[in-house]
């Protein structure tokens, strides 16, 4: 019998699979082990006193699953709901479940359980449970509903006696020591599929210089790496995975400007900033210098806010300011990066005619502030962001981008931030760990993740 050549395309990657080595090809079985600095004391996805970030949000999906997801590109793809559809006027929205999903414990996901999870995330919402299916009423027209319920506050979660947490995700929790650690233990009915190792370990509140030395020594396979550090990680042989930019780093003021004098004081402190050269200098050429709240890759319109320095203007400007007090701008203690970026734009002010003095401390008021995007939605973005920032919510007249470029122009009109970069995350990888992969938001794709030996 003749082959065509898309069978002898199948044939041949058959043949090469089985003839593979066998430690080249995904196993079952091991433990990966991670480290972080993040430091949690709880595992509610609702606890708002816990630091957003990518490292939280990553260890919640772990656990926990959502109704529904988006892709990198932003696109909705159903997760314990495997449909929807809004009524007229985006007001009143229905999720159909998956059927026969269980939680960790074993018990049914039912439409009771989801909508009982739901409105404690969201006490505002009227979320009511069908026969197959949950209700969800706001207040009014929300047609971003579906991407906020992507949200890690929005996993479904089952509340058990003891402050216990049970989730429907493809790993259930063995150990737990708050802020210290965790460790996690494939399931094997997961919905989406059993992953290839058996559990994973997360060692909590490590400082990134420690976890690159307990991957040195071969006691975690995957470390954090600071934005500085990846260039010259790469360049010692290391394996780094880079995400895309989904951290602003930005100049935070406590308050609006009282007069004149402080707005246009605030303009020449943001028309001083070299971010060219910190970011060559200080940022190793990570990241991207920003005027904007969001990145580029998610909003798209980034590139209109400006970013160069005009020292000239800022000088011709600060000359007119009749009462120029210091300044004291301050930055998290632990932060090392943000206290040299902070030093760098006191040099950058003092070129311009106005003194600023660094702090290592958030109580001042102005402030470096690092933002992790909420979500690669745009709308739902600006408005994580701008509650991480501490300003109003951004106001949408409607639901294009140029609205959400509209909404985001109001926000930086008040003069309370000045954005300086978007950053990614950036992990150091052991060779020991195959196919491990990250996408542009940070998020971890461990489905396909397995361990063999280190060489």
């Amino acid at each position: 019998m003749k082959l065509s050549g898309w069978q002898w395309f199948v044939v041949s990657s058959l043949l090469l699979v089985a003839t593979a080595p066998a430690e080249t090809r995904p196993q079952y079985g091991g433990v990966l082990r991670i480290a972080t600095r993040i430091a949690p004391s709880s595992l509610d996805p609702t606890d708002a006193t816990q630091s957003d970030t990518i490292a939280r949000r990553n260890v919640l999906r772990l656990m926990f699953d959502t109704l529904v997801t988006l892709d990198d590109r932003g696109r909705l793809q159903p997760a314990l709901a495997i449909s929807w559809r809004a009524e007229p006027g985006n007001q009143r929205w229905q999720f159909w479940l998956r059927p026969g999903i269980t939680f960790q414990d074993g018990s049914l996901v039912t439409p009771e359980a989801v909508a009982a999870s739901l409105r404690v995330a969201n006490p505002n919402w009227t979320v009511v449970a069908a026969t197959d299916s949950v209700m969800i009423q706001t207040g009014a027209a929300d047609a971003d509903i579906t991407s906020e319920l992507t949200l890690p506050r929005n996993a479904i979660v089952k509340r058990g006696p003891g402050g216990a947490f049970v989730g429907a995700g493809a790993f259930r929790v063995t150990s737990w020591q708050p802020g210290k650690f965790i460790a996690l233990a494939t399931r094997e009915d997961y919905w989406a599929g059993r992953a290839f190792v058996d559990a994973i370990e997360i060692e909590l509140g490590k400082s990134q210089r420690d976890q690159l030395i307990e991957l040195d020594l071969d006691k975690i396979q995957i470390a954090e790496v600071a934005p500085d550090q990846t260039r010259r990680l790469a360049e010692d042989g290391r394996h780094v995975m880079n995400s895309a930019p989904i951290e602003l780093m930005a100049v935070v003021f406590a308050r609006e400007p009282q007069s004149s004098d402080e707005t246009k004081l605030r303009d020449v402190l943001a028309l001083s900033i070299d971010r060219a050269s910190i970011r060559s200098g200080v940022l190793q050429d990570t990241g991207e210098a920003s005027g904007s709240i969001l990145p580029d890759w998610i909003s798209g319109y980034a590139f209109l806010f400006p970013t160069n320095r005009e020292i000239t203007r800022a000088q011709e400007e600060r000359s007119e300011i009749q009462r120029a007090p210091a300044l004291t701008l301050g930055y998290d203690s632990d932060d090392g990066l943000a206290r040299l970026v902070a030093e760098r734009l006191a040099l950058n002010a003092r070129d311009a005619g106005v003194t600023v003095q660094t702090a290592p401390s958030n109580k001042t008021e102005i402030r470096i502030a690092r933002v992790t995007v909420a979500s690669v939605n745009s709308s739902v973005a600006l408005t994580g962001s701008a509650a991480a920032l501490g300003l109003a919510a951004p106001t949408f007249r409607g639901g294009s981008i140029d609205d959400v470029y509209q909404a985001e122009i109001r926000l930086l009109r008040i003069k309370r931030v000045i954005p300086l970069f978007q950053l990614p995350v950036a992990y150091a990888v052991s060779p020991a760990v195959h196919n491990w992969n990250i996408g542009r938001d940070g998020s971890w794709h461990l489905a396909d993740v397995w361990v063999g030996k280190t060489p």
